[in-house]
């Protein structure tokens, strides 16, 4: 009887768990280019919905290949979300569920950006007027040039959907534009934040207001040519909230199956690199209570970097550490 009362509670609970949280559909009308706080939200969220939307691409165009009515904007974004409960000083944990291609073509600049190389390569390369145009082919999971040149007529590349921007508004009376990144997120071009990875961000208005969306079908690490393989895109997504002072954080963090991730973002890839490397030694503080001396042998071992981007006004460096290298220490779950 105990069994039965148990498994009956135990269900009870669990349906109960799930009509808490519910699922919405949300269709963009209007595309913001700025991450700022004077935005009005376009809808508000709870902390365990699951929210379903889509995003046009870089340049406005819409699944159709439309161009949206938003003049001459650079990644217009879907957004804002007024986060219900997300105040000043939290973490906003941003979980993407799914995306998804909504068209079978994607764009790309015919360009090297000036920090890619010296001035000498970079000029022979600087159309960043009209885009080539890639077909995706769905079937084998893959993109390729639509007008075949001479050497790459057999070139493919693999599909790997992921969202330029995630961000949420900048702090009070500041904007910053979607061409840009910083603490608060914004045009990051991390070709990992893409299905079921996790991008932590530091809260600083009420109510987060959260900004998504310049899909891209592939992108190599930087984005050298000033463009991914630009597209719009289908995808949902899961926010919670981690109260302050629980967690702080200065910069956004990323985590994946994979991986654990800390972003800087800075003028300079030196500065960057400190950043990144500064905040996974606060990430391994405060889960595993590393010492200093701990941490110098700990990630001088094992940690990773990625540059994630070159072409915006701040650049940007991850730190990346393993996740099975950290199953080895001992994690602190006060």
């Amino acid at each position: 009887m105990k069994n039965i009362l148990f498994v009956s509670l135990t269900i009870f609970t669990l349906v109960a768990k799930a009509q808490l949280h519910k699922k919405v559909s949300f269709t963009p009308t209007n595309y913001y280019s700025y991450f700022a706080a004077s935005t009005k939200p376009v809808l508000t969220i709870k902390a365990g919905d699951t929210i379903v939307t889509s995003s046009v691409d870089c340049e406005g165009f819409d699944k159709k290949g439309i161009k949206c009515t938003i003049g001459a904007a650079v990644n217009p974004l879907t957004g804002p979300f007024f986060i219900e409960g997300a105040e000043e000083g939290d973490v906003l944990k941003v979980t993407l569920t799914d995306i998804k291609f909504t068209r079978n073509t994607a764009m790309c600049l015919p360009y090297f950006h000036p920090r890619s190389m010296h001035d000498s390569s970079t000029k022979l390369a600087q159309n960043d007027s009209i885009s080539l145009i890639w077909d995706l082919n769905f079937k084998k999971n893959t993109a390729s040039l639509h007008k075949k040149t001479a050497h790459l007529k057999n070139f493919e590349v693999a599909l790997n959907p992921f969202l330029g921007c995630v961000g949420v508004a900048a702090p009070k009376e500041q904007t910053l534009p979607t061409s840009d990144a910083g603490p608060n997120g914004g045009n990051m071009d991390f070709n990992r934040i893409k299905k079921n990875a996790t991008v932590y961000l530091p809260v600083y208005n009420k109510g987060a207001l959260l900004y998504l969306g310049d899909g891209h079908a592939a992108q190599g690490d930087g984005e050298i040519n000033l463009s991914a393989l630009e597209t719009s895109l289908a995808y949902s997504f899961v926010v919670e909230i981690v109260k302050s002072p629980k967690k702080q954080i200065a910069y956004p963090r990323v985590e994946d199956a994979e991986y654990m991730m800390t972003v800087g973002i800075d003028a300079t890839l030196d500065n960057s690199l400190k950043i990144a490397t500064k905040g996974m030694l606060d990430w391994l503080q405060e889960d595993y209570h590393l010492t200093i001396e701990e941490a110098t042998q700990f990630m001088g071992a094992s940690i990773e970097y990625k540059i994630a981007e070159i072409v915006d006004p701040k650049v940007e460096m991850v730190a990346m550490i393993k996740k099975k290298t950290l199953q080895m220490l001992q994690k602190n779950n006060n």
